[in-house]
């Protein structure tokens, strides 16, 4: 195992993430701009299409994220798609997308997790083009049409505002429209990377619609295109990256720190905003308390200590934030808040500890595990409840571990939809420090994991983290799945 940690080591950087169909199809309609960019991202989508016609993330099926990356890869091909092959897909396309669209009212209520980032505000817009190049037809009163008042609910809280790098709105400005730049602090929008909220989509919507030809614009996405033409769905993402391979790394007992992690924690540690900590990215303007808590967790480990008033910078009156305007709490960031105000040493009884558990019985309710709007599967978030409780809080996830136990399949895997590897490994980093701290898992359930585990080792992983659309940081599964297989051999 400790060749595959060197080798993580070796990679870990401003993010390794698998490509996704809606960021990619946004920058395939920058043919009149820039014909490289447009033309690879063209071929990757022509490539992509999957077997239903479909874009998106074939495994799971996510429908919200099926629905936007249809929507835009058939616009893209609508505007750039020139060969007879092209127009085919499109017919292959529309066909798929009729079915998604009929099927709209149920398959938007079927994901646990809700919809993905911004999906209220894009989708609206995306169907308002497509209506209008022909794509669709006319939705009228169908659940799409009427996710334009929830679009409009959101577009009140910020009243009064502008779309700029400040807000988390940047990361979708594409949700503007064609007609919607009035909303746009065109000035104050930019990353100093010349993207829009680091994401590859907003960014390609800004050069198209917003300031046309713009070069930083246009650099950042050059830098950001992957190997075969595809696009990730938000680029870089350093703190990410590092603060989570890092943690992962960091369960192992007796984890020896490389020298190459120094400069990976002097980066996270000099990032750091006091009172505010610190976003996914080290160059992101948006702070929150899920990166915050998890870089505080991350470098006090390995011997760096940050002021933990900016974690308690997000209390609310009944939980912490995680982004400001958010329409609903994150329950892994309260989690994340937990066990980082738990490694900063507060005592059980302190108020906002407190706090955090309140609000996670709350949100359990009768279930026995968590679900969360920033990763599809229970067992990211129950999983890291666990670590985060026990030995401090067992009532809290007691249940929650037994269901994990209950859950595993005959072959020895975890997995939601399908066995995964990342699923596979959350749930046996949770067990592990479960037996370690708390109580006691049987012997076989964890080998049956590990032995399982060690013969699907290797990617490409599913996508299962929630952005605009489903995404894989793939280093950071790694790093997880070479934890637990490590943590599996253990005494």
């Amino acid at each position: 195992m400790q060749k595959l940690v060197q080798q993580i080591l070796q990679e870990i950087g401003p993010g390794n993430m698998s490509d996704v169909a809606y960021d990619t199809a946004w920058v395939a309609r920058l043919g009149d701009i820039d014909w490289e960019l447009s033309s690879r991202a063209l071929n990757w989508l022509v490539e992509h299409q999957l077997p239903d016609g479909s874009w998106g993330a074939e495994k799971p099926f996510y429908y919200h994220d099926r629905v936007i990356s249809t929507l835009a890869a058939m616009i893209a091909l609508t505007y750039r798609g020139r060969r007879a092959h092209d127009k085919e897909q499109i017919e292959r396309g529309l066909l798929a997308l009729e079915k998604i669209t009929d099927g709209a009212t149920q398959g938007l209520q079927a994901d646990p997790n809700g919809a993905t980032i911004g999906f209220e505000m894009i989708a609206p817009t995306l169907v308002a083009e497509a209506e209008k190049l022909g794509i669709i037809k006319q939705q009228g009163d169908s659940i799409l049409k009427r996710l334009s008042k929830q679009r409009s609910q959101k577009l009140s809280k910020i009243q009064g505002k502008m779309i700029n790098r400040n807000t988390t709105m940047a990361f979708s400005a594409e949700m503007a429209g064609i007609d919607g730049q009035h909303i746009i602090d065109i000035d104050n929008l930019q990353e100093d990377n010349g993207s829009s909220g680091d994401s590859p989509s907003a960014t390609a919507y800004f050069s198209l619609y917003v300031r046309q030809q713009d070069s930083n614009a246009l650099a950042y996405l050059h830098k950001t295109m992957q190997n075969d033409g595809g696009f990730p769905n938000v680029a870089p993402f350093d703190a990410f990256e590092i603060s989570w391979t890092l943690w992962n790394l960091r369960l192992i007992p007796d984890f020896v720190a490389d020298p190459k992690i120094k400069p990976l924690l002097d980066l996270l540690a000099n990032s750091w905003q006091l009172g505010r900590g610190i976003g996914f990215a080290t160059n992101y303007s948006v702070k929150d308390s899920d990166m915050t808590s998890l870089v505080f967790d991350t470098l006090l480990q390995y011997g760096y200590e940050k002021d933990v008033e900016s974690i308690l910078s997000y209390e609310e009156q009944e939980y912490f934030l995680c982004y400001p305007l958010e329409m609903n709490p994150s329950i892994s960031a309260n989690i994340h808040v937990l066990g980082a105000l738990r490694r900063a040493g507060l005592r059980k009884d302190n108020p906002s500890i407190q706090k955090a558990i309140r609000f996670l019985k709350q949100n359990k309710g009768d279930d026995r595990f968590w679900v969360d709007k920033w990763h599809s599967s229970p067992y990211y978030t129950t999983a890291h409840a666990i670590i985060a409780a026990a030995g401090y809080e067992d009532s809290l996830v007691r249940d929650s571990v037994d269901w994990v136990i209950s859950s595993q399949h005959p072959d020895g895997s975890w997995g939601m939809y399908i066995p995964t590897a990342e699923e596979t490994a959350y749930a046996l980093q949770a067990l592990w420090v479960w037996n370690q701290k708390a109580g006691k898992v049987e012997p076989e359930v964890i080998k049956a994991g590990v032995r399982w585990l060690q013969e699907h080792l290797d990617g490409p992983y599913q996508p299962l983290w929630i952005g605009k659309c489903l995404y894989a940081p793939n280093l950071v599964i790694r790093s997880a799945v070479i934890s637990a297989l490590t943590l599996g051999e253990c005494p």
